[in-house]
């Protein structure tokens, strides 16, 4: 099982990693189609680079669901956990190389993409096989909060708050 497990993740971080690179075009290749921007992003802020990482996976997810792939953890949790942390570790890693150099680099941007891929399956990767349980009230705060940030993925497109997060870096 461990292997199939493996096997599983390997498949997640190839097929985020390669949808991700490219819906950071797909904006752009699609004469900037309001629907396409939903779900890409429309500039090079930090929130909207958090799309790269966060749709792939979840349509990831949602494919390992159709294909009925057997998880040891709650799947929904495992996938909540590793999803939040994925899409929470691009701004974590962009804003603490750039506060340390005091600007950023295209590679390292990009390192960063591929790194918080890596990092949220080999967490749900762990999880699957250490047995952990997730009990069901966490459960549910994690689906919440993972369909909260679909919301404001959503909702931010085209409305942005005036915060760093969603200002084009320097």
């Amino acid at each position: 099982m461990r292997k199939k497990l493996f096997h599983y993740m390997l498949s997640g971080i190839l097929f985020t990693s390669l949808l991700g690179t490219l819906s950071h075009f797909i904006y752009g290749w699609s004469g900037s189609n309001p629907y396409a921007g939903l779900f890409t992003p429309v500039n090079e802020s930090v929130w909207e680079h958090m799309k790269l990482l966060f749709f792939p996976m979840l349509l990831y997810f949602a494919f390992e669901k159709l294909m009925s792939v057997p998880y040891p953890v709650s799947q929904c949790c495992g996938n909540a956990v590793a999803l939040l942390t994925g899409t929470c570790l691009i701004p974590v890693l962009f804003y603490t190389y750039t506060g340390i150099l005091g600007y950023h680099l295209a590679p390292l941007d990009i390192a960063t993409f591929y790194i918080s891929v890596f990092a949220a399956f080999l967490l749900r990767f762990r999880l699957s096989v250490s047995g952990r349980k997730i009990s069901k009230t966490h459960c549910l705060w994690l689906t919440a909060l993972t369909l909260l940030i679909f919301l404001c993925f959503l909702i931010f497109t085209s409305c942005p708050p005036d915060l760093g997060l969603f200002h084009i870096p320097a």
